[in-house]
């Protein structure tokens, strides 16, 4: 939440006008706490004053442009029907290399679709001279030995982004319509006069629905085998999103069944397979070679942290500088850096694709458009297990540090809840972390100095990670919103009904009873206040350390210092003793110390005794 001043400077509109747009409701979100309003982080900026039905209308866009592709993975249309950002050299590099088997893990929404459905579009064999989607691309100045490839193989392409199903059963049916729809594709099979007998039945079962789940297994394989026959060429494979059904079967309980499948699936089409030209794959994590691709020696593996194909995935600077001028949005280079710049892949500082489309399609609204585009269940238990350092650090990051971790690419689904030290490595590839620093280790594992890359993942960060991390939900937040404002208004009556109505109702008695659990339950409720509050933890004041510390960004709120203590199975009496003590330990030993060397003109104690689903809180 920020108040009218703070959101004004974001706006670039008058601490007056604000307050008033406020009072007259035109503001979503916003609420009144004490004589201040406050207003949500992601809350729509106003781009004029006129107002319909309560919302804003936007500038008429400016003509004559094309449109932002918002959504758009379809190559052909989006080069020629809308703003496209050449990433066609990608086909230049690959060429270049040559690996046999390339995997891209990049965080969703990164642009792999659209990739790998140009390089469909640039090596397929087509009846139509696809030739001229690419004429006045970056790709067709390379020269000859680039251009002799285009539309010269046959190509098997399948994209998973979308199987998200809640049992293997469903997700089986699913992959069996995408196998029978890319068969279907390549209609050409049918009546070939160089396929067998037995080559065209299966052909025809698979495009039937009538193949089972063992024949579905190598059916990549054979259909590379068909139209190797029939065209006198290998094809490509490309499969997009290929860690999609996979992590749904971690998080749906039929990870067995899925890997099963896709380990059959996957060694028939690139392991064993000599009907085979080039293969291609994307996806969000790498999964270790002893999982689903055992044996696959050739397989090349590019990731955020490698330098080949660092700037396909994303857009770099210069194309975004580019964007705005088209769209005449130079001035707002800034502000779209601190909300969608920042990460790393390889030596590129990468902005967020959909979020800086989403930006200018808005009419240069800063909000977080990444947050809805999906989420990664995994999390939850992954972010179940952390320890309590973990937690510490994840605060820490949120406060806008940098922490050292150690980050581990090969990963296997079933192993993330086993080791918590791995929510970095999940973290970074999933698109929440950067690696400003980072030096290769030994055993292939990265020691790095990781951030949060911008704010969008800051307010992306509150509402997933933090609410996984505490599990505090659509109830909880709001809960965290009634903390907020007793701590704004000093009601310390109330902060304790918030506080005690959170654990009453979210909280298991097994839970609680560490003093470590309560530490970060109230870490999480006040994380949300960080926008007024410099929320420290566990850092040395005084003659010791004290547990939460909050320094007000503006000297108008107080500072604000709790200490908490926890014991099992106390009376209502001997809990308001421990509340006492916890706040005399704060005076006794100057937890203080800090919030008077940074200029705190107030300052509120808070001594919290928790026993159970039990909480009182003591102020002097």
């Amino acid at each position: 939440m920020m108040n009218c001043k703070e959101m004004a400077l974001v706006w670039g509109l008058s601490v007056r006008t604000i307050n008033d747009l406020c009072k007259k409701g035109k503001i979503e979100g916003a609420i009144k706490v004490g004589r201040e309003w406050q207003i949500p982080d992601n809350s729509p900026k106003p781009i004029d004053c006129r107002i319909v039905n309560g919302k804003y209308t936007k500038k008429e866009k400016t003509k004559d442009k094309k449109p932002l592709p918002v959504g758009i993975s379809d190559y052909i249309r989006a080069q020629a029907e809308y703003y496209y950002v050449d990433k066609t050299l990608l086909i230049r590099d690959f060429l270049d290399r040559k690996s046999f088997v390339s995997l891209f893990t990049r965080p969703r929404r990164f642009g792999k679709t659209l990739n790998m459905d140009m390089l469909r579009v640039f090596f397929e064999i087509s009846e139509d001279d696809t030739s001229r989607y690419f004429s006045n691309k970056a790709i067709w100045k390379c020269g000859p030995e680039y251009r002799e490839h285009q539309g010269k193989y046959p190509v098997i392409f399948l994209t998973f982004k979308d199987v998200k199903y809640n049992s293997w059963k469903a997700t089986f049916t699913r992959i069996a319509e995408l196998l029978q729809e890319e068969f279907g594709r390549h209609s050409e099979l049918k009546n070939s006069d160089k396929l067998e007998g037995y080559e065209k039945e299966y052909y025809r079962k698979v495009l039937n629905a009538e193949a089972n789940e063992v024949e579905l297994s190598g059916s990549l394989q054979k259909l590379s085998k068909m139209l190797t026959e029939h065209y006198g060429k290998s094809p490509i494979i490309i499969i997009d999103e290929y860690d999609t059904p996979i992590q749904e079967g971690y998080s749906k309980e039929f990870y067995d069944e899925i890997i099963g499948f896709m380990r059959n699936f996957f060694s028939g089409a690139f392991k064993d397979n000599r009907y085979l030209s080039y293969g291609f794959l994307t996806g969000i994590l790498r999964i270790a070679q002893e999982s689903i691709f055992s044996g696959l020696n050739n397989l090349t593996v590019n990731t955020v942290m490698d330098e080949e194909y660092d700037s396909f995935f994303g857009f770099t600077e210069p194309e975004v500088c580019q964007m705005l001028a088209y769209y005449g949005a130079a001035d707002k280079e800034e502000e779209l850096k601190n909300w969608y710049d920042g990460y790393n892949f390889g030596n590129k500082e990468i902005y967020n694709p959909w979020s800086v489309i989403n930006y200018l399609s808005k009419g240069c609204l800063p909000q977080a458009y990444w947050v809805n585009t999906g989420k990664n269940e995994i999390l939850e238990d992954v972010l179940g297990v952390a320890t309590e350092d973990i937690t510490e650090k994840l605060f820490d990051l949120l406060q806008g540090k940098s922490v050292v971790a150690k980050i581990d690419q090969n990963v296997v689904y079933r192993s993330l809840a086993e080791d918590p030290a791995n929510i970095y490595s999940l973290l970074l590839v999933a698109g929440y972390l950067k690696t400003p620093k980072k030096e290769l280790q030994g055993d292939g594992t990265w020691l790095c100095e990781v951030a949060i890359p911008n704010r969008e993942i800051a307010a992306v960060y509150k509402s997933e990670i933090l609410s996984h991390l505490l599990q505090i939900g659509v109830m909880g937040r709001t809960t965290a919103n009634k903390i907020a404002e007793s701590l704004y208004a000093l009601d310390t009556k109330k902060l304790q009904d918030g506080i005690g109505e959170y654990i009453k109702n979210s909280i298991s008695y097994y839970d609680s009873g560490a003093e470590g659990f309560y530490h970060g339950l109230v870490l999480g409720l006040v994380a949300l206040m960080d926008n007024q509050y410099k929320i420290r933890s566990n850092r040395e004041s005084g003659d010791g350390r004290y547990d939460i510390c909050m320094i007000p960004r503006d000297p108008k709120y107080p500072g604000i210092i709790m200490e908490l203590k926890s014991e099992k199975g106390l009376s209502e009496k001997a809990l308001e003793t421990l509340s006492f003590d916890a706040l005399k330990q704060i005076d006794d030993r100057g937890y203080d110390h800090e919030l008077k060397a940074e200029g705190a003109i107030s300052i509120l104690k808070l001594g919290i005794a928790f026993s159970g689903k039990k909480v009182i809180i003591r102020t002097d």
